[in-house]
């Protein structure tokens, strides 16, 4: 298939040119016949712009690679064509951030140490775009893509780097947080906090092997890191690790936290805290989630003239809290799907305000939840009742039984279940009625009383966020598995996922798009590697408009068209 061009003479005696899209076809004889696919009209008046969009449309289908190796000069050869695209866009948001330049300034010139910035940035390039273990990582660089300012990289060199990166861990995420500021405007008065965990494919945890700790970290707890205890992934056979996540009102992260993985979310507020009070907040809001609404949590987050909003189990049994779901008053629509209700309860300032937030979309699911529940305990109550009927032996007698202990000790239907005084079960519907009373709602409580109820509730809605980076770090961006043992390496690598989670949501923010769209449309753009007796070359693909925009989206300028050019080494006659 070519394009083809044909002369036709007007009725005055002008040359016209004409454009087809042909092939070639053999007729009865054997003939090669051009056969005319498409029109394109007079040359002149030729549509350049949608010939440009279908020569652009090819291209993708083909890759950029096939592009390349299609255009290769006379008397080179084609090697290869290595992605460029990601990793252009990535280092020109870590230099934008001082990232490099903070590791490199307290990494200094000492022996060793002159590519340690380009060896964590290997890594969180790596897992931005292809997350895997650190010893692909040295087989990646170079055979699917070309990282600027370095050619290769041995494990040792990684893993010496992870070493550097958790020593100066500190200085790192405060340049991160105030070149963030800057560079997004952030608004820093409302920070999210939470936390996640993540196991390790292990049969026992480090206390039980009875290993040394070695973590070294700020506030480190004299037991190693790898722990059993409340799993946040379903996982309570397997040790973890507990991740806290700080992040802005936009969803930008500023600060990664690891603890043990037995470690109570109450207790880990005081150390956010100070951690965080030297990086000048100002007023700032911390908005947690009921896990970390203890009292003691709340003092410290109120310590310093600071202010929270905060979850409160409904469930909780506490008089005050009680007292404000049960207080009489008119709701205010903030959303569709959102209503608020403001209670106070106490006197004078002692006073402790409260929000009560109901969605009525969410009441609805809760009741058609609870009545798909009470009609299967219905029915079970009524096989058991039926079965203790039928029972003459004493297997039988046991089999009911244990048919009424599964029941009984079920997770999630037990709740609205009773035990009669002559040991039978029965629906509780004292408790049925709580639940109702419940459905669709949850406790805020916040100790700025400046702060609109409205507000309080958006606020921490936006709670999410903080959720969605735990999401994309396991998801996107493949926190695990984990392939370290040592607290040192398991700390660097959280903190190497923390930091290209950075630049993901810097690129988010930006761009207004997400990571997978930026990711495939980034990674069309490849370098080709051309070679001769003459030389040696390197030509980046033509980017697309697509491409061009979303280049300017991220204030991010194209990569270079053509890279290094070397002449071979003249021969010594």
């Amino acid at each position: 298939m070519y394009l083809r061009s044909t002369v036709r003479r007007t009725k005055r005696g002008e040359s016209v040119r004409y454009l087809q899209l042909a092939h070639n076809e053999r007729n009865e004889r054997g003939v090669p016949v051009a056969r005319v696919i498409h029109n394109f009209g007079r040359e002149d008046q030729l549509d350049r712009e949608a010939l440009s969009r279908l020569v652009g449309s090819i291209q993708r289908f083909l890759g950029a690679e096939e592009t390349l190796r299609a255009s290769t000069p006379e008397g080179f050869r084609f090697l290869g064509a290595p992605e460029a695209g990601g990793p252009h866009v990535l280092d020109e948001l870590w230099s934008q951030l001082g990232i490099g330049k903070a590791i490199s300034r307290v990494a200094g010139s000492g022996r060793g140490r002159s590519g340690v910035e380009r060896a964590i940035f290997t890594m969180v390039c790596q897992r931005c775009l292809e997350p895997a273990s650190k010893l692909e990582a040295t087989r990646w660089l170079g055979r699917d893509v070309v990282l600027p300012g370095i050619a290769a990289v041995s494990d040792d060199e990684l893993y010496r780097a992870m070493d550097f990166l958790l020593a100066c861990s500190e200085r790192v995420q405060e340049s991160v947080f105030f070149s963030l500021a800057n560079l997004l405007n952030l608004e820093v008065d409302v920070i999210f906090f939470d936390t996640t965990s993540t196991y390790f494919e292990v049969d026992v945890d480090d206390e039980s092997e009875g290993e040394e700790q070695t973590d070294g970290g700020p506030a480190a707890a004299e037991k190693p890191l790898r722990r059993l205890g409340h799993s946040k992934d379903h996982r309570p056979d397997l040790p973890q690790v507990v991740i806290g996540l700080a992040v802005t009102r936009e969803g930008i992260p500023v600060r990664v936290w690891v603890w043990p993985g037995n470690r109570n979310d109450q207790k880990l507020v005081e150390q956010v805290k100070r951690d965080l009070a030297g990086w000048r907040l100002g007023r700032a809001i911390y908005v947690v989630d009921s896990g970390f609404s203890g009292r003691d949590n709340l003092r410290h987050l109120r310590a310093g003239g600071g202010h929270y909003i905060a979850g409160v189990k409904l469930r909780s049994g506490m008089p005050e809290t009680e007292q404000a779901l049960s207080r009489q008053g008119r709701y205010r629509q903030v959303k569709d799907n959102l209503r608020v209700k403001e209670v106070r309860v106490g006197d004078g300032e002692a006073a402790v305000r409260y929000v009560v937030c109901h969605n009525p979309a969410e009441a609805e699911r809760d009741r058609a939840l609870r009545q798909e529940r009470l009609e299967r305990i219905e029915a079970e109550l009524a096989r058991l009742a039926e079965q203790r009927q039928r029972a003459k032996t004493k297997a039988e007698r046991e089999q009911h039984l244990r048919g009424e202990c599964a029941l009984r000790d079920h997770p999630t239907l037990s709740r609205y279940l009773r035990q009669t005084k002559g040991g039978r079960l029965a629906l509780d519907r004292a408790r049925i009625a709580d639940e109702e009373r419940l459905d669709g709602k949850y406790l805020l409580t916040t100790s700025d009383p400046t702060l609109p109820a409205e507000d309080v509730a958006l606020g921490y809605k936006q709670l999410q966020e903080a959720e969605r980076s735990f999401r994309d770090l396991k998801g996107t961006l493949l926190l695990r598995p984990v392939f370290h043992r040592k607290d040192d390496r398991i700390r660097a690598h959280v903190l190497i996922c923390f930091l290209a989670l950075v630049l993901v949501r810097l690129a988010e923010t930006r761009s207004s798009e997400t990571w997978r769209t930026i990711r495939a449309e980034l990674g069309q753009i490849r370098q080709g590697h051309f070679h001769s007796a003459e030389g040696a070359f390197t030509q980046t693909s033509e980017p697309t408009r697509r491409q061009r925009d979303l280049h300017a989206a991220l204030a991010v300028a194209e990569p270079p068209r053509f890279g290094r050019i070397t002449a071979a080494p003249a021969e010594h006659t």
